[in-house]
């Protein structure tokens, strides 16, 4: 993967993939939810700023976590979703009490399609083979088009 690092904090890396099309997000160490919302806000704004369709996400080095699905999760989710999001690559925590956390966390998402793996490049050729029509926009592309 040729990234054009977008963000690169101690906790999170933000990453564009401009071959595959999508956001790479590392995070790393602990999080807490008011770190999660912090880099989940990141992630919106990268979002923005490089319209894209899919996310993958890597938790793989994520040494501890708090993370529950709130209000603020659900908007932003909505959020994400309007920005174009439509798949996420979900790569779990080694730890085994954030990845039960994680696992909570996403048995109640139901858009975008996410799909969950242990390593990084089963999620990487899993994202690669979900299909975005050619020349399918995000929300908003189509509205800077008005």
């Amino acid at each position: 993967m040729q990234l054009l690092a977008l963000v690169d904090d101690p906790g999170i890396y933000i990453g564009y993939d401009a071959v595959n099309q999508w956001l790479y997000v590392d995070w790393k160490g602990e999080h807490t939810q008011d770190s999660s919302q912090a880099a989940c806000l990141l992630m919106l704004e990268n979002l923005r700023q490089y319209p894209c369709h899919k996310i993958l996400n890597d938790n793989s080095s994520i040494t501890r976590t708090t993370v529950q699905l709130t209000e603020w999760g659900a908007w932003w989710l909505s959020e994400m979703l309007r920005a174009g999001l439509r798949y996420i690559a979900w790569v779990f925590p080694r730890d085994f009490a954030a990845r039960q956390a994680s696992e909570q966390v996403l048995a109640l998402i139901q858009k975008p399609v996410v799909g969950t793996f242990d390593d990084v490049a089963s999620a990487y050729v899993w994202l690669q083979r979900q299909y975005v029509p050619v020349g399918a926009k995000s929300p908003e592309e189509r509205r800077e088009a008005f």
